[in-house]
C-alpha cells in the first residue's frame, strides 16, 4: 500500500525507529501547511488515529485543540478528532506541534522481534495474523514496559502498512490474540467484535469448587478497588497506581459501572482445592473473568490481584484446600479459542495450547485437556 502524498516532510515528526535527544516535554513546530490523501487501508479509520499514525509525536491535546479552530479540514469541512475518513478524501494538515521523546523511551523493532512473532503464530493470511500469547508478554506498552507485542508487530511493516491489535489481553494471560494485517481488515474486525459476532473461549484454573458448578455470573464492574466508598474494605497498599487498575463489584448506576456477563462450566475438579473451568465472556470489561472468578468465591489460581490469599495462612486453617506448593503461582487463564468471521468470508476458528505452567497443573491433577466442554453450548446473548 502506497500512502497519500504529503507536500512537506514535518521536521518535528519521527517515523519509527528514529529517536530524539530533546527532553520529554520539548516540543517542535512544523511551518506549512500539506494535504494528504486517505488511502484504501485508512478508510473508516477515525482521523486522531490517522494523525496519531502518520505523525507518531503528535501531541493529541494539540490536535483537538487545531480541530476546534477548524486548521484540521476534510475535504475542506471542519471536522471533529472522531471523524471517520474515507477512501480518497484529502485532509488538511496545517502546522503541527510535535512532542519529542527521550531516546531511551523508543525501542527500534528488529529481526529477533519478527523471528518471535513467527514462532507465536498459530494461523496466518493476507489479511489476519492469529498469535498464541505467552504468559509475561504485555501486549502494549505502559509505564516501565519496553517490550509488547504492539511494539514488536513494527518488525512486519511493510511502508506505512503495519498489522494492528484487534483485541487485548492481560500481560499474564496466556492464549489467542487476533491482530489485522492492514486496515480494511482491522475496520472490519473491530465491528465484529463490537457487534458480539467473536465467540471466545478461556479456560482457568480456579481455587475451590464453585457452585453451581455451573451457571451464568451477570454484574457491574466499576474501576477501583473502592477506596472511595466507606462500606468497601480496604487493602495493604491501598491507594497506588496499580490498586486503581483493579475491577470492583460495583451496584447499577453508579458512576462508570459497567454491566459485564460471563458463561461459566466446571469441566472438572480436584475438590475441594480447585475446579477447572470454562469460561465464555459475552461482554469484554477489564479484568471481567478474574473478577468475575473471585465474586464467586472461586479466584483464579496464581492471580496476585483478585482474591489472593497467603498460602502460609489457607495451609494453617485448612490444609486440603491449599494448592500443592510445586505447582506455579502464574496467573492459570487461557484465552483457549476464538471463533468469529473472516472479514472475506468464511470462519476462523483458532484455540491456542495449554501453556507450560498451566499444563504442568494439569498433569499433576489428572485433568484431559481434550474432554468435551460444555460451554460450547452456552448461550450467545
Amino acid at each position: 500500500m502506497k500512502s497519500g502524498p504529503i507536500s512537506t516532510r514535518h521536521s518535528g515528526s519521527a517515523t519509527a525507529g528514529e529517536s530524539s535527544s530533546h527532553d520529554a516535554s520539548a516540543t517542535e513546530t512544523s511551518s506549512r501547511v500539506s494535504a494528504a490523501l486517505v488511502t484504501e487501508d485508512e478508510a473508516g479509520m477515525r482521523l486522531d488515529r490517522w494523525f496519531k499514525r502518520r505523525f507518531p509525536a503528535l501531541a493529541l491535546s494539540h490536535l483537538a485543540k487545531i480541530c476546534r479552530k477548524g486548521e484540521v479540514r476534510v475535504d475542506g469541512k471542519r471536522v471533529e478528532t472522531s471523524t471517520r475518513l474515507e477512501q480518497g478524501q484529502t485532509v488538511r494538515i496545517p502546522p503541527l506541534r510535535m512532542e519529542t521523546q527521550p531516546a531511551t523511551a523508543i525501542r527500534r523493532p528488529s529481526a529477533d522481534d519478527a523471528v518471535a512473532i513467527a514462532r507465536m503464530t498459530l494461523f496466518e493470511d493476507e489479511d489476519v495474523l492469529v498469535l498464541n500469547k505467552p504468559f509475561g508478554l504485555a501486549v502494549q506498552g505502559g509505564s516501565g514496559t519496553t517490550r509488547h507485542i504492539d511494539g514488536m508487530l513494527e518488525a512486519l511493516a511493510k511502508g506505512d502498512r503495519r498489522p494492528a491489535l484487534v483485541h487485548r489481553l492481560d500481560r499474564d494471560t496466556c492464549g489467542v490474540l487476533l491482530v489485522a494485517k492492514n486496515r480494511r481488515a482491522a475496520a472490519d474486525l473491530g465491528e465484529i467484535f463490537r457487534s458480539r459476532q467473536a465467540k471466545k473461549i478461556y479456560w482457568a484454573i480456579v481455587e475451590g469448587v464453585p457452585k453451581p458448578t455451573q451457571g451464568r455470573i451477570s454484574l457491574y464492574l466499576a474501576k477501583g478497588s473502592g477506596m472511595g466508598d466507606a462500606r468497601a474494605p480496604r487493602r495493604p497498599g491501598a491507594g497506588s497506581t496499580r490498586d486503581l487498575e483493579k475491577m470492583r463489584v460495583a451496584r447499577h448506576g453508579e458512576a462508570e459501572a459497567q454491566h459485564s456477563l460471563t458463561y461459566y462450566a466446571t469441566l472438572d475438579k480436584a475438590a475441594p482445592r480447585c475446579a477447572w473451568l470454562s469460561m465464555k465472556p459475552l461482554t469484554g470489561r477489564t479484568h471481567q473473568l478474574r473478577a468475575h472468578a473471585e465474586a464467586i468465591g472461586c479466584p483464579i489460581f496464581g492471580d496476585p490481584k483478585y482474591g489472593h490469599r497467603p498460602e502460609d495462612e489457607v495451609r494453617r486453617r485448612d490444609p486440603l484446600r491449599a494448592m500443592p506448593e510445586e505447582l506455579e503461582r502464574k496467573l492459570h487463564l487461557l484465552a483457549r479459542r476464538l471463533v468469529l468471521p473472516h472479514p472475506k468470508g468464511g470462519t476462523i476458528d483458532v484455540a491456542a495450547p495449554l501453556p507450560p505452567h498451566m499444563k504442568a497443573t494439569f498433569e499433576f491433577f489428572g485433568f484431559d485437556e481434550k474432554q468435551y466442554d460444555p460451554i460450547e453450548e452456552a448461550p450467545e446473548e
